[in-house]
């Protein structure tokens, strides 16, 4: 009987401690996401070079020109590598997320529960998803920001060095994945987990830049509050 009790008691605790962390993460979720870094130093920067941060409502992607004297992505992120392989684009969206969620999980009907708890506990591997554009289209899910050519090598530095590269320092790419015509998907580096998620790393680009940002945020309108 007592080590009934005991078990039930444990239960109890457990379930406790974790809806008062669910509760505790939600609560510094949204607060950490109010607070704004890199305001003054965005607002005093030459508006020199246009990119965009956009989101399907879950996920942030981070959108910059293919090409220019900066950086030419076409050099590694291949036209070849897509579905369509049209070389007839402007734009390139970048979005670092978990691997496992990214190519076993097109629909959230497919989401496995192994899945779900290593992309929480950080447990599982990372990829970059690109998407080829030929035009933006500004509305209330896609923000247009101008930045520096300065801010912007900063920019491309941050996200280029989120890939996997191999010895020859090449980028992997995933074949045999995509969701449209005009996306790849590549290994990335780093872990996800409930303090490392797509949209930190897109929050984290922006810092990296100099652009506004939050101190942290998990989640998308935590970006996105910051340019209403």
């Amino acid at each position: 009987m007592n080590t009934t009790k005991q078990t039930l008691k444990f239960l109890f605790n457990s379930i406790l401690a974790f809806v008062a962390f669910i509760l505790v993460y939600i609560v510094f979720g949204f607060l950490f996401s109010k607070i704004t870094v890199n305001e003054e130093v965005s607002q005093s920067q030459k508006q020199e070079i246009e990119i965009f941060i956009k989101t399907n409502g879950v996920h942030t992607d981070i959108i910059v020109p293919i090409k220019n004297e900066i950086k030419d992505w076409s050099s590694e992120i291949q036209f070849q590598h897509t579905k369509s392989k049209d070389s007839i684009m402007n734009y390139l969206a970048f979005g670092w997320g978990d691997k496992g969620f990214y190519l076993d999980t097109p629909e959230w009907s497919d989401l496995k529960v192994s899945t779900a708890l290593k992309a929480a506990t950080g447990l599982s591997t990372t990829a970059m998803h690109t998407t080829f554009y030929k035009t933006i289209t500004e509305n209330t899910s896609c923000k247009k920001i101008k930045i520096s050519k300065e801010n912007y090598k900063k920019m491309t530095a941050y996200i280029s060095n989120s890939f996997k590269r191999d010895l020859n320092q090449n980028i992997e790419w995933i074949s045999g994945h995509s969701y449209a015509k005009n996306d790849a998907f590549y290994n990335a580096i780093g872990s996800y987990s409930l303090f490392k998620t797509c949209n930190s790393w897109a929050n984290s680009t922006l810092k990296e830049s100099n652009q506004k940002a939050a101190f942290w945020t998990p989640y998308d309108g935590g970006i996105f509050c910051h340019y209403n």
